[in-house]
């Protein structure tokens, strides 16, 4: 946890960045070997931009494709983390990323990162880190998936 506010994140993503690195770390792995990464996603100005921030500072010249369940789904609160689990898997079944539903306008102001529009993209299933950030800068990341090849 983070704790800045208690609806905003921490400004440059800074809970974020040490919450992906550290699940990468726990996974035994390097941000090299994550391609994909489910973002948190709410499609919020102040949490977008920090995520993204702290994905282009994470992942650095080795970016994941980026994607997010929330245009779908719409936000679970407490269930969101689970449910996008549960596309994850679906998308290592079907060897595809699935496009961020509704993303049509690029914020000039985000963090250029890899984010998956239109149509899925095809994948070899391969590590995937999925955000899930919450109120009072409760944070969690999840590592799901594969061994790197």
């Amino acid at each position: 946890a983070d704790a800045h506010h208690i609806t905003a994140p921490s400004p440059g993503g800074v809970g974020a960045i040490n919450c992906m690195r550290t699940a990468i770390a726990d996974a035994g792995l390097v941000p090299s070997d994550v391609t994909y990464v489910n973002a948190h996603g709410t499609s919020t100005p102040l949490n977008d931009a920090a995520e993204a921030a702290a994905i282009a500072e994470v992942f650095g010249d080795t970016p994941p494709a980026v994607t997010s369940f929330k245009g779908v789904t719409g936000h679970a609160l407490g269930g969101a983390g689970s449910l996008e689990a549960v596309g994850i898997v679906l998308g290592m079944q079907k060897g595809a990323i699935p496009p961020t539903a509704g993303y049509e306008n690029v914020d000039p102001e985000m963090a250029p990162i890899d984010i998956v529009v239109g149509e899925a993209r095809e994948w070899t299933p391969a590590p995937v880190l999925s955000n899930s950030f919450g109120f009072g800068g409760h944070n969690g990341c999840i590592v799901i998936g594969p061994p790197p090849a």
